[in-house]
């Protein structure tokens, strides 16, 4: 049983492909330096001609992305795109024949987006990390509860777009744990920042609309723009909802 002064895990979210919406995990075996297994293996890329600005589709530019459903299974690989509970393409993105459908996919659902076409890609392991300073995104359900006070509405976790999300400690409390480490089921983590938010979190993750302004909100409220710690893991181990979180 956790302990009183822990933690406890509530939710463990993977994101295979960059932009799109989680995937929700039972359990994570997690490694050194490394973010969750194929967390953000995947994006759908933007300007690979010679000479275009090159980038990859997010929801802070393509909110219509948030009508998407991702499922990945490593083991095959299979890809599976669902939208509105209907799957509409499924395939192997680690092969040629695979990411032309995936591309072919996205060129029709993203039609006339001013990026150009797009192109599904699988990335490397630095891409996998690069616009984050530590791989690993932890979200307390308790400061999401506090937010929502001030905020005066119901405010859906999957804004935040975390890979752990607990709760058990008061809000806020996660920011005490930056430059300390923490353990997490039987991995160990350093938590080396708070995670500043942008307007892709105003994008809701249920209707896909542009429906509240979470970081004024934050700034108004709060008096910073920060939601969720980023943590890097130091020692691997196993994660599982239902673990405790506890400072060591």
């Amino acid at each position: 049983m956790p302990s009183s002064d822990a933690a406890t895990v509530r939710e463990i979210c993977r994101y295979p492909v960059k932009g799109l919406n989680a995937e929700v995990l039972d359990d994570v075996t997690l490694v050194p330096g490394q973010p969750l297994p194929d967390d953000r293996r995947f994006a759908v890329a933007y300007g690979l001609g010679t000479g275009a600005k090159r980038g990859f589709f997010e929801l802070l530019e393509e909110e219509r992305l948030a009508q998407l459903r991702v499922a990945y299974d490593p083991g095959v690989p299979t890809v599976t795109i669902s939208r509105q509970g209907r799957q509409v393409v499924s395939a192997n993105p680690t092969d040629q024949t695979g990411r032309m459908l995936l591309s072919q996919f996205f060129a029709g659902f993203l039609a006339g987006s001013r990026r150009g076409a797009p192109s599904f890609r699988e990335l490397d392991a630095a891409t996998q990390v690069e616009s984050r300073v530590a791989p690993v995104a932890l979200i307390s359900l308790a400061s999401i509860r506090d937010f929502e006070r001030v905020a005066r509405q119901p405010v859906d976790p999957r804004r935040f777009r975390g890979n752990i999300l607990f709760d058990g400690l008061p809000a806020w409390a996660e920011f005490a744990w930056i430059g300390r480490e923490i353990r997490v089921g039987t991995a160990r983590l350093k938590v080396v920042e708070r995670t500043q938010r942008c307007a892709a979190t105003n994008v809701n993750p249920e209707t896909a609309e542009r429906d509240m302004n979470i970081p004024l909100t934050l700034r108004k409220g709060f008096g910073h723009m920060d939601m969720g710690v980023y943590a890097e893991v130091i020692a691997g181990g196993t994660v599982r909802t239902g673990d405790e979180i506890v400072e060591i």
